[in-house]
């Protein structure tokens, strides 16, 4: 049985074993991670991923509860993270009242919340309630539309400061770990120097406690596009495609079922 970490392991895997995280939405897919994922998320990216949208931002608490509880059962024995979605955070009542519903409501272990020192009371609020909260600074999708697109972060001093400044914010009010998208990589990693809690990249270089990518993005599944941050794993896409096309001819042919393929 693998043996699933804790709150307290991630924290203690801190400039020691750097911690791989990926996403999944359905208890399928997470079956065949947990082998290899020390934490799963629940990612709001599922909007784009299964449901075809440009962006994340109409993603409800209703869909996120519902592939939580499917990647949990596929997953049991493998740290979960729960993405709370856009519009449900925007002040320490609501936060309050929709992260309780995914921890009544499903098995997740903790929540992730997009933000720096704007959202650091929110988090405060939260943990001092009995949830969990992983942080997420620099590039967040949440707020691509008020940003004007997916920016870069950390380009220059000014930049780098505040996310420093984001980071030790988030740490000091309670989050467990974070997650840094989209950032340069030398900022990311005196970032990761200068917190005590492991953060975890995306886009981010290798200098900090661990990463993260969209499992449909590293299995290749994904076409539209690919961010220059992600590698290719599997040209999943492309081996789905040949063995439908087997199938295909196979039935056309009447090849299949065979003898072997019938009752």
């Amino acid at each position: 049985m693998i043996k699933k970490m804790t709150i307290n392991t991630i924290k203690q895997s801190k400039n020691t074993t750097p911690l791989v995280m990926m996403t999944a939405y359905d208890a399928l897919f997470a079956n065949l991670f947990q082998e290899s994922a020390d934490i799963i998320l629940i990612g709001d990216s599922l909007n784009m991923s299964f449901a075809g949208k440009s962006d994340t931002l109409s993603t409800s608490l209703e869909q996120m509860i519902y592939h939580t509880n499917a990647v949990c059962n596929g997953a049991p024995h493998t740290f979960t993270i729960c993405d709370m979605p856009f519009g449900t955070y925007t002040c320490k009542t609501t936060a309050l009242r929709h992260a309780v519903r995914i921890f009544q409501e499903t098995p997740a272990d903790a929540v992730k919340i997009e933000g720096g020192s704007d959202k650091a009371d929110i988090i405060q609020h939260l943990v001092n309630n009995g949830i969990a909260v992983c942080g997420h600074i620099g590039l967040l999708p949440q707020s691509v539309r008020g940003e004007g697109g997916y920016m870069v972060k950390g380009k220059d001093d000014t930049a780098k400061a505040q996310l420093l400044h984001d980071a030790q914010t988030v740490e000091a009010a309670g989050a467990f770990c974070m997650v840094i998208e989209g950032v340069k990589a030398d900022v990311a990693t005196h970032i990761a120097h200068h917190v005590s809690i492991p953060v975890i990249g995306i886009g981010a270089g290798n200098g900090v406690d661990g990463q993260v990518l969209v499992f449909s993005d590293m299995l290749g599944l994904f076409e539209a596009f690919t961010p220059k941050f992600v590698k290719q794993y599997l040209q999943g896409a492309t081996l789905v495609k040949e063995a439908l096309a087997q199938y295909r001819t196979e039935v056309i042919a009447k090849t299949f079922p065979d003898k072997t393929h019938t009752y």
